[in-house]
């Protein structure tokens, strides 16, 4: 891959991945992403455009508000960084075609659900609901989303993604709390995953389900460890199984048929 177009699409993602933590921010307080302009939230002083840099500014502020000195988080500069790799690796598995745009889009909405989901134990409609309206609309226009030959087939394929990626969760949820007696699935977690089988489709909307569970379950044991706490957000780990998924589930599910 050409270093410089590499660069350049680094740089894109850096740039995105500073609107997304002001998503992540507003979204789970249920505030404005576009008004009012970025300020500090202990000061609420505008932040200058020569301190909205990404990366450097976190690092020429030393992690501070240039006016009252508060601390700021270290994970504008992790959000950022993120952001940006996650771009280079779309690039990298998908070039340069029309692929490679939307599944930076949906991999910005999986990084904006996993941030508001750990602080605030929400996913917002606007990333779930928005990502299905999303996934199907642009499957619709590009059949080449779920390798199919026409754009019904490509639509057919986004709709049972939709509908087996959110059922099966919403099934999971029913018999959950049947079992415990308490909700035991979210319903933001069932929009999550009927969005990721939007863009993805139903097989791999299937294989997501059971890498998240490995994932949230490694996790979970380690947090009931260190803190006595038994309850997770399981929207992040649906968006790291999607992120695998999207990269190696091809490989994945043809070692699991195939072996």
């Amino acid at each position: 891959m050409p270093i410089l177009a590499i660069f350049f699409v680094f740089l894109f993602g850096l740039c995105i991945g500073s609107f997304l933590n002001v998503c992540i921010y507003r979204m789970g307080r249920e505030q404005s992403v576009v008004h009012p302009a970025s300020h500090c939230p202990e000061c609420q002083k505008p932040i200058r455009w020569f301190d909205n840099i990404p990366l450097w500014s976190y690092l020429a502020l030393r992690g501070r508000c240039r006016d009252c000195k508060a601390r700021i988080s270290w994970r504008y500069f992790f959000v950022e960084l993120l952001t940006g790799l996650a771009f280079i690796m779309v690039y990298r598995f998908f070039g340069v075609s029309v692929l490679t745009p939307i599944y930076c889009l949906f991999v910005a909405g999986l990084i904006v659900a996993t941030f508001v989901d750990f602080d605030f134990r929400i996913i917002p409609d606007e990333i779930s609901v928005g990502g299905v309206a999303a996934g199907l609309m642009l499957s619709l226009a590009v059949p080449a989303l779920h390798q199919a030959d026409s754009r019904g087939m490509s639509l057919l394929q986004s709709f049972l993604g939709v509908v087996v990626g959110g059922g099966i969760l919403w099934l999971l949820g029913i018999i959950g709390d049947f079992i415990f007696k308490k909700e035991s699935m979210g319903g933001g977690d069932v929009k999550l995953l009927a969005m990721i089988g939007a863009f993805l489709g139903w097989q791999m909307a299937l294989l997501v389900l059971p890498l998240a569970s490995v994932l949230g379950a490694v996790v979970g044991v380690i947090i009931k460890i260190r803190t006595k706490e038994s309850a997770i957000a399981f929207g992040p780990y649906l968006a790291m199984g999607a992120v695998v998924s999207l990269f190696w589930g091809q490989e994945i599910l043809g070692y699991l048929f195939y072996m």
